[in-house]
């Protein structure tokens, strides 16, 4: 399956330094950085530095060392923001949208991290 990647998405202009960020975290494949519009009281988004598109696209395509990255990644980032149950924390809800009926905004993979109160129900029933 092919992904079109967007070399303009504001993800990858923040990579490229166009964009500022608020740097939570950064090591060779991943950045980290607090939500501009935070829906939690710790709200974080973490992004590959590679040209992914959604979860799936990494998972396929991403090396090991990235993807081993990424996850030791959110885990540094849970326990930091307090947030890990494995650290004393009350836990957070790790979300990332895909495509169209994902209601993904920017094409560039990303999962967000939100915590710090009670996230509610997952997803609202439609019937």
């Amino acid at each position: 399956m092919a992904y079109d990647y967007d070399d303009n998405n504001i993800f990858a202009r923040i990579l490229r330094g166009e964009i500022p960020n608020d740097t939570v975290l950064e090591t060779p494949h991943t950045l980290a950085f607090r939500d501009i519009r935070p829906l939690a009281p710790s709200h974080v988004l973490v992004i590959p530095k590679g040209r992914y598109v959604t979860f799936d696209d990494f998972a396929e395509n991403a090396s090991d060392d990235e993807i081993a990255d990424f996850m030791r990644s959110v885990a540094k980032i849970t326990r930091a923001e307090g947030l890990s149950t494995g650290a004393g924390g009350n836990g957070f809800r790790a979300i990332t949208n895909a495509g169209n009926d994902g209601v993904q905004e920017v094409p560039h993979f990303h999962l967000h991290i939100l915590g710090g109160r009670v996230m509610g129900p997952m997803v609202l029933r439609h019937d």
